[in-house]
């Protein structure tokens, strides 16, 4: 089995084979996946990482596997007012896929019918996802805590602020 010990967002040399995960799966320390050629590798990494649609995973012989974003259920969303729809799936901290004429997020009825309420058009598709990522360069937007526990050193986990989701 193949061992791929670090990651890089762009490939620097040919792809020896392609690993195809959702988003979910993108998302990851250590894990056994399936490559698209039925090979196996083991992804090995210092820490979590998101994995981005485009990046690398690179293997202890130097091989490349390229990583790519899987086809997946996704709500696409448009309407008269994208910077409002896009301000209230924000609010809520929900990965979001911002195009020219559209949004995409993760299948989520409450959310979905909260955008119907603010007059979107929601529809359901299977596409690739691949959103924004973090606005501080950490891939992921969601998972922090609202909850603010402390670590074991007694340092807050999450982001520490605060704000309605009920707008």
């Amino acid at each position: 089995m193949k061992t791929a010990h670090s990651y890089h967002p762009h490939s620097h040399k040919g792809l020896s084979d392609r690993l195809i995960l959702s988003y979910e799966d993108r998302f990851l320390r250590r894990k056994v996946l399936v490559m698209a050629s039925g090979g196996t590798l083991l992804v090995d990494l210092a820490q979590t990482t998101s994995l981005d649609h485009g990046g690398v995973l690179v293997t202890t012989e130097g091989e490349e596997i390229a990583v790519e974003a899987a086809v997946e259920p996704l709500l696409a969303i448009t309407g008269a007012d994208m910077v409002r729809l896009a301000w209230h799936i924000g609010n809520r901290h929900t990965p979001c896929q911002i195009e020219p004429n559209r949004l995409l997020i993760q299948p989520d009825h409450v959310i979905a019918d909260m955008l119907v309420r603010l007059g979107a058009r929601v529809e359901e598709v299977e596409e690739p996802f691949t959103p924004e990522g973090g606005a501080y360069g950490h891939g992921r937007t969601h998972g922090h805590d609202h909850s603010h526990a402390h670590g074991p050193e007694g340092h807050a986990h999450g982001h520490g602020h605060t704000h309605s989701h009920d707008h």
